[in-house]
């Protein structure tokens, strides 16, 4: 589990490029999720789309965890690149494309959000639009 960072509205710049942690593709958990979620789904072609997601949602709430006040109010723009085996450790980013501030105590951030390979290669993408308190 990554430490979560403790920001408000104002502390996040555009442009500004956040890790979000890693996690792999467990095989147990492959299986398991495949089995009872994705049914047909044959394991040999990696992580179905929605355990991808599944994984990048863990890693986005557990850094936005501690944000002040932070609720995410949409999910858009989900891409889905490749599909990772078993084993293979991906690695978040959320990136901020926007900011605006909502009157005196809270505003939106827009950013995007990615999962990359151990190559570095794209696996999944999404735009997100959470609120933020301001300081």
């Amino acid at each position: 589990m990554t430490e979560p960072l403790h920001v408000h509205f104002e502390d996040l710049e555009i442009g500004q490029v956040i890790p979000l942690g890693a996690c792999a593709v467990d095989a147990e958990a492959l299986n398991v999720f495949a089995e009872r979620f994705a049914p047909g789904w044959d394991v040999a072609y990696g992580a179905p789309d929605a355990l991808v997601y599944a994984l990048w949602s863990r890693l986005s709430v557990e850094k936005a965890g501690g944000w002040a006040g932070a609720k995410t109010l949409a999910v858009d723009g989900l891409r889905f690149m490749r599909n990772p085996p078993a084993g293979e450790l991906l690695r978040g980013r959320l990136t901020v494309m926007g900011k605006d501030p909502v009157g005196d105590e809270k505003g939106i951030v827009i950013a995007q959000q990615d999962l990359l390979d151990e190559a570095g290669r794209l696996v999944f993408s999404c735009l997100t639009r959470a609120l933020v308190a301001r300081r």
